[in-house]
């Protein structure tokens, strides 16, 4: 799977871009806040029909325009696939595959993935569950569309439990038919994140063993406040032993929302005691096994993004990255090349931004 072109109109700094991407390394020049990540977001955007950086998608408008419009034409081994994407500045968007209009955004999913590492993910390991279940959903959801389908159902019902907790009309039997609904879906949810955590300790553990040279052994364990064997009876049994503390403060306690999962390296938890190069390490890791997850999933390895990740990381990190993904479609984006150049071949591609012109 990879991009032949893409062309963006009004697309923050991009008045009209037009580029072909080549099949493998593609390199991305120039100096800050010039457009760089404007490109890996707008890739990212025909994945996910949303943005890595903003949740407004009238940011990604330029000036005193009234739409963005993003086009992708993805190469796959069995179907290729053209996307395009027309982004209104009030909120709606138009998304069509192949010229036939997406209805649901999660008709989308699965048509292009991608794997992406940015310098914001080290909030991932850093800062709160809520960003490290997102990247489980996401990843899970460009590969499984039932378990969209699921994530979405459990997160409906979660929430008209929860307008049932806050009711003065709260009627028991009505909890119970949510009950029975919010379990179905998330024994389906809980299995699938199981899956991918093993796939992920299954992959990661050879990757983070050559990145470390073998001085470090990298874990990924979930994290529930249910006892995940049994599930369906131990999470029934939850919500019920919760129901009052659940009514006094109006929300669900317990269940997929509010899961977690820690990554120890060296049996020790990186978010409280790794450093700032483990826990980039542990990202990198991730990403990487993603990479593998996908292909296995689908046969085909997703475009993988890396936007001014190389800067940060050591030579051994920076050595793994570059000498991994000459089979995969790469798009980086960097201010030098110097430390690129050892690894880019004749195929590689560059292009110098400046001020929302583009060059190769």
């Amino acid at each position: 799977m990879y991009i032949k072109n893409m062309m963006l109109i009004n697309y923050r700094n991009y008045e009209k871009l037009t580029i072909e991407l080549g099949k493998n390394v593609n390199v991305f020049i120039g100096d800050n806040a010039q457009g760089k990540t404007n490109i890996v977001e707008s890739i990212y955007y025909g994945a996910f029909a949303k943005s890595h950086r903003t949740s407004k998608d009238k940011e990604l408008i330029s000036w005193n325009k009234d739409m963005a419009y993003i086009s992708l034409f993805i190469a796959k081994s069995r179907l290729d696939k053209k996307i395009d994407i027309n982004i209104l500045r009030d909120g709606k968007k138009a998304i069509k595959v192949n010229n036939i209009k997406v209805k649901k955004i999660g008709e989308l999913f699965g048509t292009f993935n991608v794997v992406m590492f940015s310098p914001e993910d080290l909030k991932v390991i850093k800062e709160a569950p809520n960003l490290r279940r997102r990247l489980l959903d996401m990843e899970l959801s460009q590969v499984n569309s039932k378990y969209y389908f699921n994530l979405v159902q459990y997160n409906k019902v979660l929430n008209e439990r929860n307008i049932l907790l806050k009711s003065r009309n709260f009627n028991s039997d009505v909890l119970e038919v949510y009950d029975i609904q919010l379990i179905e879906y998330a024994d389906y949810i809980i299995s699938k994140r199981l899956e991918y955590i093993d796939r992920i300790n299954f992959y990661g553990n050879v990757i983070h063993n050559e990145i470390t040279s073998g001085k470090e052994k990298i874990e990924f364990k979930y994290n529930s406040a249910v006892n995940l064997n049994d599930y369906k009876r131990n999470y029934l049994r939850k919500l019920q032993d919760n129901i009052l503390r659940d009514r006094e403060r109006g929300l669900t306690s317990v269940g997929p929302h509010r899961d977690d999962f820690n990554i120890f390296i060296n049996d020790i938890d990186t978010k409280i005691f790794g450093s700032q190069g483990q826990q980039r390490t542990a990202i990198l890791t991730m990403k990487f096994s993603s990479l593998k997850i996908i292909k296995e999933i689908t046969g085909e390895y997703p475009v993988l993004l890396l936007d001014d990740v190389l800067s940060e990381l050591d030579l051994s990190r920076k050595r793994y990255i570059l000498s991994t993904i000459k089979d995969i479609q790469t798009v980086i984006t960097c201010t030098g090349i110097d430390d690129l150049e050892d690894y880019l071949d004749s195929k590689a591609k560059i292009f110098n931004v400046s001020n929302g012109q583009i060059l190769n």
